[in-house]
């Protein structure tokens, strides 16, 4: 797909970077664990912000934040959440760096006591995409029904920075909801992802 190419979602423009992320990631389907949870905390820092903004800090946020491995951030002590707060690639905000912090705590919380964190965000849509067919963006929601009950869910358990908007971002994201728009191709190459 060409970066100037008419057919696809609108919403990256012509940035290559955002294109590419479009074409390669967004609603795909994810279900590792541990990506669910990188993901879920992005879209968390994301709040107030650009997502294109997080996404060009990815890889500063993987490097601060130990490739977001839950087990490692849930020891995190003062030193570390102060050397988070000095660190200029990433977004310094306390609040959002505590709360990856306890949100580090209920997904071990989730994989000691479940089926998984996968397993935990997956069975609220049966184990498949929802596949929308939307023809414009005015079309596409912020929240849903689902993604209110994913977020109640989700802070009941310990998650922070996962509010209704936040948690439909996260859906659009990792392929929970095909979001493409029809004739976007990516939309029936997502659908394809979702049947195998």
């Amino acid at each position: 797909m060409s970066k100037a190419d008419p057919k696809s979602c609108p919403w990256p423009g012509r940035d290559p970077f955002y294109v590419a992320y479009h074409d390669e990631e967004w609603g795909v389907p994810e279900y590792d664990d541990r990506a669910l949870y990188e993901k879920l905390v992005l879209d968390g820092f994301q709040a107030g912000l650009s997502w294109i903004t997080i996404l060009r800090k990815r890889k500063n946020f993987r490097r601060a934040f130990d490739d977001f491995a839950p087990k490692k951030i849930a020891r995190y002590q003062p030193k570390k959440v102060a050397a988070l707060m000095q660190d200029a690639g990433i977004v310094r905000n306390r609040m959002k760096i505590d709360g990856a912090i306890s949100s580090a705590h209920a997904w071990l919380d989730i994989m000691e006591t479940g089926d998984g964190f996968s397993k935990f965000l997956w069975d609220f849509v049966d184990g498949q995409p929802i596949v929308n067919r939307y023809n414009a963006m005015a079309q596409v929601p912020t929240e849903t029904a689902l993604s209110r009950a994913i977020s109640k869910k989700l802070k009941s358990r310990g998650f922070k920075f996962c509010g209704p908007t936040i948690v439909y971002a996260f859906m659009q994201a990792t392929g929970m909801v095909n979001d493409h728009l029809t004739n976007c191709p990516r939309h029936a190459a997502c659908a394809d992802l979702s049947r195998s």
